[in-house]
């Protein structure tokens, strides 16, 4: 395989029609060799070439199972992360932009972690033996194997309830991270009080908690937030339910507890996907999600005279997967069509078996 790449540069400034016409002609030259993913979120001049599309866990199992050599992920870099874990040791993990980060998964990092352990340590004495660390799949891989090392495991919003029964059966406490969000409704959602899920601040000592918190609580969240997500309020469902008395209202469990609430449905992208696509004909949703999917929705549902509406009042989509483009993907996949591997996202061997671990934990128990 070659190293020599064809630069970027010249790819920046083409015109969208060029970088159609182009991705189309690398894609008919790469045939079956290449297989491209799209989580729901992406945006929708790259989402139309998908081959598989869904979740990020879905599509790297779905991928895994392909005979592909390249899995072309339009998503974020933590999806590609798994899908390299997941993947046979014959395919190649390609992130078409790797500025395509997440940064909720961005607010823990393996540094601010092991310090909490650490603190926890000097409360707890034995934290292996009283936490189970969960993460989110929305966090690095590195994070992972922190879980896979110290008896943890993975969630995603869908399975997040019986993993939480899971790290219960075998241990007191749980340090839920990077979202505090899915923790504290998944929690809320078992009868756990909410004074027993506290805040841990990564950037205070002792997270800004008393030993007694940590001594009392069942569940430790971590500071961190989808930005996305984050910015749906309870004030946004009030004013729509007031001009839409009959209206639904589904939220996925990365918003605050208080848009669950207020929420008739809430769950995962795919389950926000199938609840509105099985609901009856004419009915009205306003959907607490990424701008991408919900605008997708919305023209998928006007035939049956569904009308799906986004929550927030401005515009809101992830910023970050919004970074792969046509021009992106064009220049990705005539690279590999030449025989050019960019952007290859291959997690070290050590830190993807540990991690491998915490998601064979994960798919065990879901």
């Amino acid at each position: 395989m070659q190293v020599a790449t064809i630069s970027f540069d010249r790819f920046n400034t083409l015109a969208d029609a060029d970088a159609h016409e182009r991705i189309r002609a690398a894609r008919a030259r790469l045939g079956d060799k290449a297989v491209l993913l799209c989580h729901h979120y992406q945006r929708a001049d790259v989402y139309q070439y998908a081959d598989l599309t869904g979740d990020s866990l879905k599509l790297a199992r779905l991928a895994s199972q392909t005979e592909a050599d390249y899995i072309v992920f339009c998503g974020v870099h933590f999806m590609a992360e798994v899908a390299d874990i997941l993947s046979k040791p014959s395919q190649m993990a390609i992130l078409p932009d790797l500025a395509a980060g997440c940064s909720m998964a961005d607010m823990a990092n393996l540094a601010k972690v092991e310090r909490c352990w650490r603190e926890l340590t000097e409360v707890l004495d034995t934290p292996d033996q009283f936490i189970t660390p969960v993460t989110y799949i929305n966090s690095a891989a590195d994070l992972k194997a922190f879980c896979g090392e110290h008896g943890g495991i993975v969630c995603t919003s869908t399975n997040a309830p019986t993993i939480l029964d899971w790290a219960f059966s075998r241990r007191e406490k749980v340090l839920f991270f990077p979202d505090q969000h899915l923790g504290r409704w998944t929690g809320f959602k078992k009868g756990i009080a909410l004074e027993q899920m506290v805040v841990w601040d990564p950037d205070l000592e002792y997270g800004g908690l008393t030993h007694e918190q940590i001594r009392n609580a069942k569940i430790l969240l971590w500071k961190g937030h989808c930005s996305v997500h984050q910015m749906f309020q309870e004030s946004h469902i009030k004013r729509w339910r007031a001009a839409n008395p009959d209206g639904l209202v589904i939220s996925h469990p990365e918003s605050s507890l208080e848009v669950c609430q207020q929420s008739d449905y809430v769950g995962s992208t795919e389950y926000i996907i199938n609840t509105i696509a099985a609901a009856p004909a004419n009915t009205r949703w306003l959907v607490g999600t990424e701008l991408n999917l919900v605008n997708r929705l919305a023209d998928e549902m006007k035939p049956q005279g569904k009308t799906v509406q986004f929550m927030a009042p401005t515009v809101c989509m992830c910023s970050t997967m919004q970074r792969i483009d046509p021009q992106h993907l064009a220049w990705t996949l005539e690279n590999l069509a030449d025989g050019n591997v960019v952007n290859r996202i291959q997690v070290p061997a050590h830190e993807a078996e540990l991690a491998r671990i915490a998601l064979d934990r994960m798919l065990a128990v879901s």
